[in-house]
Parts: structure tokens; C-alpha cells; sequence
């Protein structure tokens, strides 16, 4: 995708609506789609494949930059991965003490999921290696993974002010720790329970809140059940033998929030999103779009591979602003671009607290979202670890910049649908991180999007 992504309003003579609050007009978004698969779930896939035993056929898994970023790293470290199609790759395991050392530096471009799981995983191992990212990912903050490894006994090093490269000594063991996360992060949390496969005893870690739990659930799959103690994760390495299976990877609910804010928001909408990952600890950008009026329904709801999977159906509703429940903070802090531009076009105010983990994602993504709001006549107040946005105003065109987030860009996307001029949104070339069909599958859905 190139650097600037054009969105023009939506005017389509033969299916314009109007909206009768606000007098904008769009095109309906109706149909079905299914988007992508889950990013987070496609990189442990790689992950715990790649240390199982025996071989791992993997579909529904997402080509985006990130996840290959993961695919690149383990064939550099010996293992045997084969692409059959878009969605389907093998993994030919190599045991939990199979992997060998990367001849060069493992480049995880802009994947700070590839970076944090992979300094777990690999601090137990008996070679060195070396960790880096991109320009963004070399920004991002890693002591919350540093500091707990090496309580653990890693030898891991990072640049000046905590942040990658990070460069992770030969293990002579390391040993079980009981760890209170400050913050909860799955990225964290993940880290840890990789890193305690390695470790000698068990290894306890206690979550603040309730954090995405592929791993956990996908560990199972593979043969190795965690414990779990109320808000603590338990880990006993002893006699652990990952064995392959067969890994279905969901939608992911991600890349359909944007979906469904722009059925939400745009008048004579009802579009279905097929096969998304609903697991409980993801569903938070559901339960805060229906709190603020969204008329959206699961149906089909199943199991596979121990994700629960659901067939999601948006229409068009009015939606109000609301405080945002603390609790559903967690469960829904990648999909915050997209819930402020829906906040942007409801009714009142719309408040977040909590979220001060969205300042050190791809981008600050509070400023940078409110930066963008404001440039389009949006009343957003950003705060310390949150936003105000007082919505139902005419969304403006303009420009925004996305500074190279790729869940920024698409926000942006979904306000052109209502916007009364068009806006443009540059630094867009990382949409491809997560969602690579974007502009594809959002013309088909009925987006008026050209990449320029």
C-alpha cells in the first residue's frame, strides 16, 4: 500500500440515505464479509508449532507483515515452515529444545506481539540472539518484558531507555518466578508463561484484569493445560511434550470493529461478518458498541479449536455516548481507533479512563486519534490515559496523519463514510501489518477508497 490513502464521501445517487440527526448522507454498508484471520492468534500458531513435536497445519492464517515478520524469524532459527496458499501453511516442529541460533539479527519490523513473545521464548534458550524492530517498534517501551525475565535469570539487554534492540545472553536456566503484573498486557503475560516452559519450578503469574488468553487456550490444543487460580496463570514445565495439531485461526475481531463501526454509523447498513473470533477476553469492542446503542447480534456461535466463533450481524442504530466501564478497557484496547470515531458520530459524550496503554502502541494513539478527530471539526479532549469526545457533529473533511499506525488509517477510513468532504490520511503503508486485503475488501462492502 503506498503512503497516502485518499477517502472521498460516499455519494451514490442510486443508495444514498439520510441521516435525519445530522443530515449526511452515505452509502449503505450491506452484505457479507469475512475478514482476515486473527493476528494474534496466527503468531502462536508459528510459535508453538514450531516448538511442538510433529507437524502443525495451520488455516485461516493472516499474511500480514507482522505475522510473516514471525514466520522469517523461526526459519531463521531452523525451522521448516511451508506457505500452500494465502491462508494455509505447515509447521514442522523442532521440540521445545529444537530451535538453533539465527545467524543474523531476528527483524521483527512492526510487531511488538512478534518482539515481546519471542524475548520469552527465547530467553530460556542455550544461544544468544538479538532482537530489533523497525523505527516504531524501536520506540516501544520493553521493560515490562525485561524486568520479570531477568528475575527469572535472563541475561537480556536493551538500548538506552528500555527499548529494543534487545539483546538476550545464552541461558544457563532460569527459574520460576511468582509475578503480580502492574498493568495487565496478554503481551506480557504471554512472555512470561513462553519464558516458564524453560524455567526450573513453577512459574505463577497474576493478571490485574482479564487479558486475551490465545495462549493459554492454544497451549492446550497442543497438549500442555495450564493451571489457573482466579486471576493467576500456573505453569509447570515438568514433563511437558508439545504435540502438533490442527490450528483453525478465526476472523479477527480486530479488523471486523472497523466493519462494524461503519454499519453502526452509516444509515441502512445490516452487513454480516462471518467466522469472527469472539473469545470473552476480545469481545470488548461488542459489549461497549451495544452499550452505546449499536444494534449488533451474534448467531452460529461455535467452538473451534477452543475459540469460541461467532457469525456477527450490524445494523444501523443511533448510538449515545457513555462513560466507558472500566473493566471492558482490557478487552478492547486495540480497538479503540475505531470506538472513537464511533463515539465521534454519537450522541453526547463519550468518556475513557484507563487506557493509558494506547500511548505506547504502533502510535500515542490517544493523540494521534485526537489529532485527527479535531482536524475534522470532532469536539475530542485527549487525557493522560484516555479521551473525551463530545460526538454527534458533522465529521469534516481534511487531513489526517495516521503516523504510520495501521489501526489509526483505518479508523479514518470509516469516518469518511459519514464525512461531508473528503479527508486524507497519510502514512498508511503499515495497514498491511494487519489487514493486507483492506482497501479490497472495504471497496466491496461499499467504502469509496482509493490508495494513491
Amino acid at each position: 500500500m503506498s503512503s497516502v490513502i485518499f477517502i472521498s464521501s460516499p455519494i451514490n445517487t442510486f443508495n444514498t440515505l439520510s441521516d435525519s440527526a445530522g443530515g449526511v448522507t452515505g452509502t449503505a454498508i450491506r452484505g457479507e464479509l469475512r475478514v482476515p484471520g486473527d493476528k494474534s492468534i496466527s503468531h502462536r500458531s508459528v510459535m508453538l508449532g514450531a516448538i511442538a513435536q510433529g507437524i502443525t497445519e495451520v488455516s485461516g492464517f493472516l499474511q500480514g507483515e507482522d505475522n510473516l515478520a514471525t514466520v522469517d524469524a523461526f526459519r531463521a532459527m531452523g525451522v521448516d515452515i511451508l506457505q500452500h496458499s494465502d491462508t494455509e501453511l505447515t509447521i514442522t516442529g523442532v521440540g521445545l529444545h529444537g530451535l538453533q541460533a539465527p545467524r543474523t539479527t531476528l527483524d521483527l519490523g512492526n510487531s511488538g506481539t512478534s518482539i515481546r513473545l519471542l524475548s520469552g521464548l527465547l530467553a530460556g534458550q542455550k544461544f544468544a540472539s538479538v532482537l530489533t524492530g523497525d523505527s516504531s517498534l524501536q520506540q516501544r517501551p520493553m521493560r515490562r518484558v525485561t524486568e520479570p525475565l531477568a528475575a527469572m535469570g535472563a541475561a537480556i539487554a536493551t538500548a538506552d531507555g528500555g527499548t529494543p534492540p534487545l539483546s538476550i545472553a545464552a541461558s544457563s536456566g532460569l527459574r520460576a518466578i511468582d509475578y503480580v503484573m502492574p498493568v495487565a498486557s496478554a503481551q506480557v503475560k504471554s512472555c512470561l508463561i513462553l519464558a516458564a516452559l524453560y524455567a526450573e519450578g513453577v512459574t505463577r503469574v497474576t493478571e490485574p484484569a482479564p487479558t486475551r488468553d490465545h495462549t493459554e487456550r492454544m497451549l492446550a490444543g497442543f497438549g500442555c493445560p495450564l493451571g489457573r487460580e482466579g486471576d493467576t496463570v500456573v505453569v509447570d514445565p515438568r514433563d511437558i511434550r508439545l504435540r502438533a495439531c490442527k490450528v483453525d485461526v478465526p476472523a479477527d475481531i480486530s479488523s471486523a470493529a472497523f466493519f462494524m463501526v461503519a454499519a453502526s454509523i452509516v444509515p441502512g447498513s445490516d452487513l454480516l461478518l462471518r467466522h469472527v473470533g469472539v473469545n470473552p477476553t476480545r469481545i470488548g469492542v461488542i459489549n461497549i458498541l451495544k452499550q452505546m446503542g449499536a444494534d449488533i447480534e451474534m448467531g452460529a456461535v461455535r467452538e473451534i479449536g477452543g475459540e469460541p466463533v461467532a457469525d456477527i450481524r450490524v445494523r444501523c442504530a443511533k448510538l449515545h455516548g457513555i462513560d466507558i466501564p472500566p473493566e471492558q478497557v482490557p478487552l478492547a484496547i486495540d480497538e479503540f481507533p475505531a470506538i472513537f470515531i464511533a463515539a465521534a458520530c454519537a450522541e453526547g459524550e463519550t468518556v475513557l479512563t484507563g487506557a493509558a496503554e494506547l500511548r505506547v502502541k504502533e502510535s500515542d494513539r490517544i493523540q494521534a486519534m485526537a489529532d485527527g478527530l479535531i482536524a475534522l471539526g470532532v469536539d475530542a479532549v485527549p487525557t493522560a490515559d484516555g479521551m473525551v469526545i463530545r460526538g454527534g457533529v458533522r465529521i469534516g473533511g481534511g487531513e489526517v496523519d495516521s503516523h504510520g499506525d495501521h489501526r489509526i488509517a483505518m479508523a479514518f477510513v470509516m469516518a469518511g463514510l459519514v464525512a461531508e468532504a473528503p479527508i486524507t490520511i497519510r502514512d498508511c503503508g503499515n495497514v498491511n501489518t494487519s489487514f493486507p486485503d483492506f482497501i479490497t475488501l472495504a471497496r466491496s462492502a461499499g467504502v469509496n477508497v482509493e490508495a494513491v
